[in-house]
């Protein structure tokens, strides 16, 4: 733990809802948090900015900066702002508040890292939210399963909407461009943290794109911090039929330099996975089970259970 402060100094990577959960469940542990977000997103509202303006996505920039709002009155009703979405019968229906808002404090500031600082003061973020490239990404996929004619056949999916959306397999990702600008703030956090936590969320579209960024990459490979990867809960969309185990096959095939020292898998998901721990191993990683899922049948990560496993793990 830094010796400037007694709260563990935490970088949290992802993006989206999974970083959302991560998010919420380590504000309850520290100030001293920064979430490196993915800014790879071409649908939606954001799609629709990025199209228009040429600048960053700023969904999952706005979701983490709602994930931060504090947990009062207060916060919580910035944190629906941040989230609610305008509707009319014009171009604007659709669009997501904090992302206009975002948007426009960029025009203003001509800086996408001071301009989230700015809204992250205007909503009492507790910590910082920071883009993990300077310039807007695209994801590229190989995929086998989209045509029927050949099921066998590789076929390149571009884009993070489509790739999220798929109806085939996705074997690897990669950023376009190949070897992207890492937000140096974001490169300079991670050198200083504790403890880095990759995950949870859409694997191939939140999680793998921060190992693809190479300063970022290397900034994470060579930390003294302890790595933590938080798997999902269950298989999503893009690792429809994945085992825990084969999740960890993926990162080490997509970073095999990385090594981790703790891995959290969820009880239900990781029971009858008989590889799981060995796969752990591999990666230098001890394997920590716990039930971290909502007990309402949906598949998200419970914030009180994740942080009180995030607790354990940080505070040891």
């Amino acid at each position: 733990m830094s010796a400037l402060a007694e709260l563990p100094v935490v970088v949290a990577l992802g993006g989206g809802h999974g970083l959302a959960a991560s998010l919420t469940a380590l504000r309850r542990l520290t100030d001293h948090l920064t979430a490196v977000v993915t800014v790879a997103d071409d649908g939606g509202s954001s799609g629709r900015l990025r199209q228009e303006l040429g600048g960053l996505p700023p969904g999952d920039l706005r979701m983490a900066l709602a994930a931060l709002c504090a947990d009062t009155r207060r916060g919580r009703q910035w944190a629906s702002v941040l989230q609610g979405r305008l509707h009319s019968r014009g171009p604007l229906d659709g669009h997501a508040v904090g992302n206009l808002l975002i948007e426009g404090i960029w025009q203003e500031t001509g800086d996408p890292v001071a301009g989230l600082e700015l809204v992250a003061q205007l909503v009492r973020a507790t910590g910082r939210v920071l883009p993990m490239s300077t310039i807007p990404l695209c994801i590229e996929a190989d995929v086998v399963g989209t045509d029927a004619q050949a099921p066998d056949e590789v076929q390149v999916v571009e884009g993070q909407h489509a790739v999220a959306t798929t109806s085939g397999l996705v074997q690897a990702v990669r950023l376009v461009p190949a070897a992207p600008p890492a937000c140096q703030e974001a490169v300079k956090a991670v050198e200083r943290a504790d403890h880095i936590v990759l995950g949870p969320g859409s694997w191939f579209t939140s999680v793998l794109p921060h190992l693809l960024v190479p300063d970022l990459a290397r900034a994470i490979v060579e930390s003294s911090a302890r790595r933590i990867l938080t798997l999902n809960v269950a298989s999503g969309h893009e690792t429809a039929g994945f085992s825990p185990s084969r999740h960890l096959e993926v990162l080490a095939e997509h970073a095999p330099d990385l090594r981790l020292d703790t891995v959290i898998a969820d009880e239900l998901f990781a029971a009858g996975d008989r590889q799981l721990e060995g796969c752990c191993a591999a990666l230098g990683a001890e394997l920590v089970v716990a039930d971290v899922a909502m007990h309402d049948h949906t598949a998200r990560h419970d914030p009180l259970r994740l942080a009180s496993v995030y607790r354990d793990i940080m505070m040891a």
